[in-house]
């Protein structure tokens, strides 16, 4: 007997891959806008093709990736930021980063919109659907994507203040388990439940397919 805490598997494989991937896009789309437009859009369409993939992996994926496994109502969240000190570990998402979650997916979906119909300043770049607007209402869009990024920013700084928090005052690690998809919290209960491979193939055909249609569109 080792006498430490029993790793518990969490996470499953595309949970933790989508994760880190957006993570290093949105970086690259981040450093590479205005500059590199041929990298930014490049990795638009990456972005583009895993938020797909994470909302269809939302619903089929294994139970802890599911929305229907971790958002939780108003009173369950509140409950929760009462007692955030004293609450047990959650299995998965807790009822408040359930709701980082949910912010970082919409403002990826509102980025990724707003960058589809978008025009530069001179009319040289524009994302695939700016032809279908005037070059008015794609510099619009191109003035609210760069604001709706700011937002974005805004919301990833919570997110890694929020990993912070738990590391220190909870002194509990969430980012080795979303690499190692294993968890060795103290008292964690559950069991992750994983999706077989045939809803993963579909999961990435339908994002493959949805991000060409879009890239042939322009």
């Amino acid at each position: 007997m080792s006498g430490l805490p029993a790793r518990v598997r969490v996470w499953d494989l595309p949970t933790r891959l989508v994760h880190w991937a957006l993570a290093v896009l949105v970086l690259v789309a981040w450093l590479s806008g205005g500059e590199r437009m041929d990298i930014h859009r490049y990795a638009g369409y990456a972005i583009l093709g895993l938020v797909i993939f994470r909302l269809y992996w939302g619903v089929a994926g294994g139970s802890t990736a599911r929305f229907s496994e971790f958002v939780k109502g108003p009173g369950t969240v509140l409950a929760y930021v009462r007692g955030w000190r004293g609450a047990p570990a959650s299995f998965g998402h807790n009822p408040l980063g359930a709701l980082s979650v949910l912010l970082l997916v919409a403002l990826l979906i509102i980025q990724l919109g707003l960058g589809l119909f978008a025009v530069d300043v001179d009319g040289m770049e524009s994302g695939p659907f700016a032809r279908f607007v005037s070059f008015e209402t794609g510099r619009s869009a191109a003035d609210l994507h760069e604001l709706n990024f700011r937002l974005l920013q805004g919301a990833v700084a919570l997110h890694l203040a929020a990993i912070a928090a738990y590391a220190v005052f909870k002194r509990r690690n969430l980012v080795t388990p979303m690499v190692t998809g294993q968890d060795a919290t103290p008292g964690l209960e559950g069991e992750l439940r994983p999706a077989p491979l045939w809803r993963l193939a579909i999961g990435v055909v339908i994002a493959v397919l949805v991000v060409v249609l879009i890239a042939r569109a322009g």
